[in-house]
């Protein structure tokens, strides 16, 4: 279970499968986040944040279905929207520019997405 701490924030979950999806979604739904999606695709999880929705911080699978989420995560970085990716992958395989973004390793416990993003949450002026 996931803390209240992340009251009244609107989170991205960008995750394909379902089942960890859907847990997750339910934990920061419970920890009073607006949760946004989950979105299973690259092509989601553009179309989500290329309108005028409001993101506070998001949680990124690196792999949708076969295609990397580092599209997405360009776009959230240049919106100054903080996220943390949720990964099987080592830290080698990502992106030197991702260097810095925390990194959560699946299998993870959803108390430890909620940790990482209400730390994300406080390290942002607007969070």
């Amino acid at each position: 279970m996931v803390e209240r701490s992340l009251e009244g924030c609107r989170i991205l979950v960008a995750e394909d499968e379902y089942l960890l999806a859907e847990d997750l979604s339910h934990a920061l739904a419970s920890a009073g986040a607006s949760v946004l999606g989950p979105v299973p695709t690259l092509d989601e999880a553009t179309a989500l944040i290329s309108g005028d929705t409001e993101i506070d911080a998001a949680i990124l699978d690196v792999n949708l279905r076969g295609e990397m989420i580092f599209p997405v995560a360009d776009a959230l970085k240049d919106r100054g929207v903080p996220f943390a990716f949720a990964t099987g992958y080592d830290q080698w395989a990502l992106p030197e520019r991702f260097a810095a973004t925390p990194r959560v390793e699946k299998p993870f416990k959803v108390s430890k997405i909620g940790g990482v993003l209400g730390l994300l949450l406080k390290a942002t002026p607007t969070g």
